[in-house]
Order: C-alpha cells, then sequence, then structure tokens
C-alpha cells in the first residue's frame, strides 16, 4: 500500500485580494504542486468569494473556497484545519509568496530529518520603509536560520509551515480562539506540542517572501507588533494546564533588564552604528515592555472583530 503524501496549502485571508491572488499565483508555479488550495475567507461579508472563483478557472490544482464569517485568526484556521484533506498542511499567509521549490524543500526536509513539523525562512520585503523602519520590520516579520537543514528547537509561526497529520496528535481544534483577536495562536499551539515530544525541523531551501504593506510597514503598528512578541513569552507561562510562576517571574525580570538596557542605548546606538542597531535596540527595549506587561486586557488587538472597521 502506497504511502499517503497529499498535501493541503492552507491560505486564509481578510480583505487582501491582492495578496491573495500573489499568494495563490506562488502556489501554482511550484515544482511539487499541492493536491489542493484551501482558501478561507474570514470577513463576514465573504470579500474573497468573486476572487476564489476566478482563480480557481483553469487552475492544474483544485481550489476550495470556505467562508468563515466568525472573525478571528484561530477560528480562520481551525475552519481551514477541518476543510483540508490532505495529509500534510502547508501554510502560507495571504501577504506571502513562495518560492517555487518551497513545497517540495518543505516536503523533502520532513522526510530527511523525520520530523513531522518543518518550518522555513521568512524574507520580508517592504518597498517604501525608511531605513529605520526597515531594519525594524526585518527583525519583526523574518524568520532566518542556518544554510542547511536542521533539527530546530524554536522558528514558529504558521507562516511557512508544514505539519504532518498523520504524526502529530493536535488538539481539537488545533487554535486557541481566546487569541482570535490578538493572534499568538501559533506559539500556543506549538509550545504546547514541543512540551508533548514533537519534533521540529528547518527547510532552508522553503522561502517565502512576505509582503509588508500599508499600515503594518508603519510605526504604530510596528511598535504594538513588538510590544505583542515580548509579551508572548510571559503569556506562554499563564496558558496550558498549569501556571508556571517562575517562569512568568524570570520573563518579567528579563524584560525590565531589556527596557532599561536597551531603552537607554537605542538612540545612542542609531546614530553611532546606523539604522540596524538602533533598531534592534528599540525592538529589545519595547519587547521588554511586553514582558513586564504582559496582561491580556493590555494585548494589542490585530485580528478579528478589531480589524473589522
Amino acid at each position: 500500500m502506497s504511502e499517503d503524501v497529499s498535501v493541503s496549502v492552507l491560505i486564509p485571508t481578510f480583505r487582501r485580494a491582492e495578496g491573495l491572488a500573489r499568494a495563490v499565483a506562488s502556489v501554482l508555479v511550484q515544482t511539487r504542486l499541492p493536491d489542493e488550495i484551501v482558501i478561507v475567507d474570514n470577513d463576514p461579508a465573504a470579500s474573497a468569494r468573486e476572487q476564489a472563483d476566478r482563480l480557481a478557472e483553469g487552475s492544474p490544482v483544485s481550489i476550495r473556497y470556505v467562508h468563515e464569517p466568525r472573525p478571528g485568526v484561530a477560528n480562520a484556521r481551525n475552519t481551514g484545519f477541518a476543510t483540508a484533506t490532505g495529509r500534510f498542511i502547508a501554510q502560507l499567509d495571504d501577504d506571502e509568496a513562495a518560492k517555487p521549490q518551497w513545497l517540495e524543500s518543505l516536503l523533502t526536509t520532513r522526510s530527511a530529518m523525520d520530523c513531522p513539523i518543518v518550518f522555513g525562512p521568512v524574507t520580508p520585503l517592504a518597498v517604501d520603509a525608511s531605513p529605520t523602519a526597515r531594519a525594524f520590520l526585518e527583525r519583526l516579520y523574518a524568520r532566518t536560520g542556518p544554510q542547511e537543514d536542521a533539527l530546530r528547537s524554536r522558528d514558529w509561526g504558521c507562516g511557512n509551515s508544514l505539519i504532518d497529520r498523520a504524526r502529530v496528535s493536535l488538539p481539537e481544534p488545533p487554535f486557541d480562539v481566546r487569541t482570535n483577536e490578538m493572534g499568538g495562536e501559533d506559539d500556543l499551539l506549538f509550545v504546547a506540542l514541543q512540551d508533548a515530544g514533537v519534533r521540529f525541523a528547518w527547510s532552508a531551501g522553503a522561502e517565502v517572501i512576505e509582503h509588508v504593506e500599508g499600515k503594518r510597514a508603519r510605526w504604530p503598528h510596528m511598535l504594538a507588533r513588538s510590544f505583542a512578541y515580548g509579551q508572548g513569552a510571559s503569556q506562554n507561562c499563564i496558558h496550558g494546564s498549569k501556571v508556571d510562576y517562575p517562569g512568568l517571574l524570570g520573563w518579567m525580570a528579563v524584560g525590565l533588564g531589556q527596557a532599561m538596557v536597551f531603552g537607554l542605548i537605542a538612540l545612542p546606538a542609531r546614530l553611532a552604528a546606523g539604522p540596524g542597531a538602533g533598531a534592534a535596540c528599540l525592538d529589545k527595549a519595547v519587547q521588554g515592555i511586553g514582558k513586564l506587561f504582559w496582561m491580556e486586557s493590555l494585548a494589542p488587538r490585530f485580528y478579528g472583530a478589531a480589524s473589522r472597521g
């Protein structure tokens, strides 16, 4: 009996017509085509339905459209997982475009490294950002790793990932709906899987380009993202079956040190060493503040009902 190697590419989308078209187009020129593309439209108005129908016309790959009217990033991903039929789920966000060897590389690494979950590099692209803003957003959105495939303990993020559902016992639903507006649904899932002994791998050749456009390339949004990333380390200690109070206090102490040290040297570093150094210090300072003020009531809202306006 031949092994099941069916692959579903999952693309959640929310009012990004240009990005969705770009993401789908990149999947249709893969060196290893998937068995299906699942588009999950999280706009209550179903704004992507007609575009999905157009993309499906003449496509060499089955394109399935599903509408998830309940706003929220976890809702969208959960519906995608429930709809997808493939053993393997490769996730691509609607602001990403995959290089042609992306899917083949993920699958090859999965087989060679014998790991059920694989992540690949993400390279951000922001055309109009200033040098300092570009350096800052590259820290926020880039996922970097070794030049060769390797086992990894942390390269989390749903965008540009592969999950072998035959080898991983996923929760039901996979993503925590408490993260619908804040994000971080991927962190919670992958932390739990790692704690359960699941191994992760890095696929150096599975690159995607993340197009950082509009408000995502502006300072208010970028600083809020940095703050939220900092919160994630502390919040991971309070989720799950048991609160990790020592871990939480440890991350808060780290956050205090980050905020004080890097906050003081951010401007001098920018003036002395350039945009990259200044952005690195500012990012670490803001993430430190997030580790200190980790409370969910203070968490920025990026998705779901908060993004409908």
